[in-house]
């Protein structure tokens, strides 16, 4: 549900911008300067997002090819200035899907971990209870919990990899 909330927080952020920039730069005579100037301010918080949560790429990465295909001067200017694709180039994208990956595996820790712990303390109620079928319930839910959000984020990170991984090409 947050995922799908902030999906959309990103999808408003990025029409919004769109519409800015269009209506900044559409039949502009201005100085070049003047026509960059909205395409840095639009995508700077994009660099932030995707800096913070690897996902804001998914969001962002389709803007950034509308706005290249509406406005290919300015970013090619702006790809000269940054050295490498703006807002997002190769580098980006790789690092982003590093770091989701990184994220992963120190959730999964993180879950393997908090699972081991409370099957722990199950399995001493267990003995301790004589094999009682109430504590042998508990340590079976909790097993079930314990693939059941697995599974879910797993899913998540299968999604969003591929995702990723698609943006290189």
């Amino acid at each position: 549900m947050l995922l799908l909330i902030a999906a959309l927080i990103v999808a408003a952020a990025a029409l919004v911008g769109a519409w800015w920039i269009a209506r900044a730069l559409a039949g502009s005579r201005a100085p070049a300067e003047e026509r960059v100037l909205p395409l840095l301010q639009t995508f700077a918080p994009a660099v932030a997002a995707v800096d913070a949560d690897p996902r804001a790429l998914l969001g962002w990465a389709p803007l950034a090819r509308t706005a290249r295909r509406l406005f290919p001067g300015e970013f090619a200017e702006l790809d000269r200035a940054a050295g490498a694709p703006f807002p997002f180039g190769p580098a980006q994208i790789q690092n982003a899907h590093a770091r989701w990956t990184a994220d992963w595996l120190a959730w999964e820790l993180v879950h393997d971990t908090e699972y081991k712990l409370k099957a722990a303390a199950l399995e001493a109620e267990l003995d301790a209870s004589g094999d009682s079928p109430l504590a042998r319930a508990r340590l079976d839910a909790v097993e079930r919990e314990k693939l059941d959000k697995y599974q879910r984020r797993y899913e998540e990170y299968v999604r969003v990899a591929k995702a990723l991984q698609a943006l290189t090409s």
